[in-house]
């Protein structure tokens, strides 16, 4: 209770003001629903009518609390998709208001596809955010006809795909483990299913997404690049329910309902594919297995109006096997236990223990003939965050994170006629911590500030080895630590700030500002995670990554809101980036610190968006133009180089035509500039070898990419009891060979003559989903 009595006492002072001849105020507060299930809506607005720039908004957990003077006051509670409300309150005493919005059932020509208030991009604080609703996703043409809210995210801005068919993402020049991935506050550390081609994340189980590219709440850290922060459903708390859909790939199955009515409801979200039933009819696969599957599960249950639990559950698999030759599976479990408390109707409390597990294992052969490699990561972290709402034009938020991370980087096990001794890799353990505090603070009426300041810091733990390196990476010296003993600490600041200015009531200007620091690490030559992927922490080798990034952004909107456009330009310095070092050994090395080179890199571009929201036809544009360099000693000769990931263009266009109250279609196409990549300049002969010679590090670039798909959908019914759709959609629908991989190999009636070979996965996916609930 000290922390929060000092933050408590620190926002006083700062807020302080004279009393003298001041009118009495008091606080409104209450959580705010959806009237048909119960659901709490996050991120609803409140105005206070004839008082301009007075409101609020709700927190995630729907949440809010404003503070008024003394009378009477009209409350407006808008939420985009829902029907306004106000509520007249006469202020003589704090008061408890709880708001349940109905669904405003729109007519054709009014279709839109946001869930936030229309000019929430001019008003909010954050630039670099992108917010996600499933209404959205479930619109969209994405591979296999499953809603993907992965496969949409890469549809925005400044977030680049990393190659054909799977769910890796960059942003903003950031690496692929920079990114963190959390759903309902546990972090997903694969977000991967069948090699890439879908997400884990069921689209029937999920509320939305936001993902910050910048300018993050100091709430979030230990990632240098983004935080896509995953929300699931909480279930029904009026009636029971049941949903889902059947599709050539795969099928999924949702219910729904009330643990105790209008107090506490449960929802379950199966999903599975298929491929390995079919593969039985075929002689030469009738032994081998290709699928996935996940669980969601999530529980609530309101004791009183000052306390509420939270359960929720992620467990997915996926099992690929060639017969007794060849087996690889990998999966994610996430659990998040949480406690919503009200100290007062000005603090907030939300207490949270979560625990997450990421583990994979390829191997070959069956039995006494099995030779495999398994890898874990696994975290256990506990959370205390607090809102506190001092006035009107402040929200103040802190608290404090613990996670202590587990990994075993690989763990070798064989069968006795293998030949191989099994050998289980040193098990690393790390303890990294944080604290913060930020306000929200509203100026005047144009101009709005979220500052905070966020103290990060890790320990690595034994037992372990600590190796001493010379620069070409030989061991010097090695040190021996017991369990608990602090190998190497590593701490800093990172200070956080978002600005908007109202330029008028139509177009605002918005900057930001921040610091990450990020202290484990992925090591990959892939463009996804894959099970051959290695995560390391930092050490007295390997430091942290640390990235200062700054934007600036023009935002503006057209006739009543309808339209939306933004231009955003962004530069990010990082520090200590990690490669390998040229011929590196990367399985079942001890000393896979020695194999690592870091260095330097930035990374700057500008960003285009134009968005419409309202009418029969939605949709938008979004264009980035950048460029992502590094520059680390050992690697191109020390010279600045392109990494992989440097697009210099990437462009998406996403339209969404509504035919009638039972048909819309839907298409998407996308182009960018081919990945930077290293391609051999020569090769020379040594006995009866050919070796290819390269020179420079991603000096030559993959072949542009592009794809058009297309999609419909034909709601085929719909009552109170009853919704039925089908969902039809064609995947690269011109059928361009985008390349996977270039290869170089001999030419088969020339040895002499080596070529490219080009690999492409799909040239045409089609794909019928029938969608049900009841």
């Amino acid at each position: 209770m000290k922390l929060i009595s000092t933050m408590l006492l620190l926002g006083s002072l700062l807020w302080a003001t004279p009393v003298w001849g001041q009118a009495a105020k008091y606080t409104i507060s209450g959580q705010i629903q959806d009237a048909a299930s119960g659901e709490d809506l996050p991120f609803v607005n409140i105005v206070v009518m004839n008082q301009p720039g007075v409101g609020t908004t709700t927190n995630t957990y729907g949440f809010y609390s404003i503070t008024l003077e003394e009378g009477t006051h009209t409350l407006l509670f808008q939420y985009v998709g829902y029907q306004n409300q106000e509520r007249q309150v006469t202020l003589t005493t704090d008061q408890r208001l709880d708001v349940e919005l109905g669904e405003n059932i729109q007519v054709l020509g009014e279709v839109v596809v946001s869930a936030e208030r229309e000019d929430q991009n001019i008003t909010r604080n954050e630039g670099s955010v992108a917010k996600i609703d499933m209404q959205e996703v479930r619109s969209i043409a994405t591979f296999g006809g499953e809603p993907d809210i992965i496969q949409v995210i890469k549809l925005q801005p400044g977030i680049k795909s990393a190659g054909e068919g799977n769910s890796g993402y960059y942003v903003r020049g950031g690496g692929l483990d920079q990114n963190l991935i959390l759903l309902d506050e546990a972090p997903v550390y694969n977000p991967s299913h069948l090699l890439g081609f879908f997400s884990v994340f069921n689209g029937d189980a999920l509320r939305g997404a936001t993902v910050y590219k910048g300018g993050m709440p100091a709430e979030y850290g230990g990632r240098t690049a983004s935080v896509m922060d995953i929300r699931k459903r909480e279930g029904n708390q009026k009636t029971y329910g049941v949903s889902g859909g059947i599709g050539l790939l795969s099928a999924r199955l949702t219910a729904e309902g009330p643990i105790v009515q209008d107090k506490g409801a449960f929802i379950i979200s199966g999903r599975r594919t298929y491929a390995d039933l079919f593969l039985g009819f075929s002689d030469d696969f009738e032994n081998s297995n290709l699928y996935f599957y996940d669980l969601n599960a999530k529980a609530n249950y309101r004791l009183d109006d000052k306390n509420k639990l939270y359960l929720s559950g992620y467990f997915g698999r996926d099992n690929f096997g060639f017969e007794d030759i060849f087996g690889l599976n990998w999966g994610n479990a996430t659990a998040t236990l949480r406690w919503n408390h009200l100290f007062s109707d000005r603090l907030f409390s939300n207490t949270t223990i979560i625990y997450s597990n990421y583990d994979y294992e390829f191997g070959f052969g069956l039995d006494e003939d099995r030779l495999a490699v398994q890898s874990i990561i696994r975290d256990w972290n506990f959370k205390q965050d607090f809102s506190f709402f001092p006035s009107t034009n402040h929200t103040l938020k802190f608290g404090l994170n613990l996670i202590h991370h587990t990994i075993e980087p690989g763990n070798l096990q064989a069968g006795s006629n293998t030949g191989v001794t099994a050998e289980d890799a040193e098990e690393k353990q790390g303890l990294e911590g944080a604290i913060y505090i930020q306000n929200q603070q509203q100026i005047s009426e144009r101009l709005n500030l979220n500052y905070g300041l966020r103290y990060t810091w890790f320990n690595q733990l034994g037992p372990g080895q600590r190796y001493t390196l010379a620069d070409d990476g030989e061991v010097l010296a090695s040190e021996s630590f017991d369990a608990g003993e602090n190998m190497q600490f590593y701490g800093g600041l990172a200070p956080r700030l978002s600005v908007n200015y109202l330029l008028n009531d139509k177009s605002s200007i918005k900057l930001g500002y921040n610091r990450n620091y990020q202290f484990i690490h992925l090591l990959t030559n892939a463009t996804s995670a894959t099970p051959t992927d290695v995560w390391i922490m930092s050490s007295n080798n390997v430091e942290p990554q640390i990235a200062d990034q700054v934007s600036l952004g023009y935002f503006r909107n057209f006739k009543n809101n309808t339209y939306e456009a933004s231009i955003e330009a962004y530069y990010k310095d990082m520090q200590n980036v990690i490669d390998y070092r040229n011929g590196a050994d990367v399985f079942f090395n001890e000393q896979l610190e020695s194999d690592l080179l870091s260095g330097d890199g930035e990374a700057y571009g500008v960003e285009f968006l134009l968005k419409k929201n309202k009418g029969r036809l939605t949709g938008w544009i979004s264009y980035t133009w950048s460029r992502t360099f590094r520059q680390i000693d050992g690697i191109n000769n020390g010279e600045k180089f392109s990494a992989r990931q440097d697009r210099i263009h990437d462009l998406a266009i996403v339209a969404l035509y509504k035919l009638n109250a039972k048909l819309s279609l839907s298409a998407n196409f996308i182009f960018n500039t081919g990945d930077a990549v290293t391609y051999p300049t020569g090769r020379y002969r040594a006995i009866d070898t050919v070796v290819p010679v390269y020179t420079e590090r991603n000096a030559g670039r993959m072949p542009n990419n592009h794809r058009l798909d297309v999609g419909l959908n034909w709601q085929t019914k719909k009552t109170k009891r009853y919704e039925a759709s089908w969902n039809f959609s064609i995947y690269n629908i011109y059928g361009r060979e985008n390349a996977y991989s270039i290869s170089f190999e001999p030419n088969e009636d020339n040895p002499q003559v080596t070529e490219a070979v080009q690999l492409s996965l799909f040239r045409w996916v089609p794909s019928v989903t029938y969608n049900f609930k009841f």
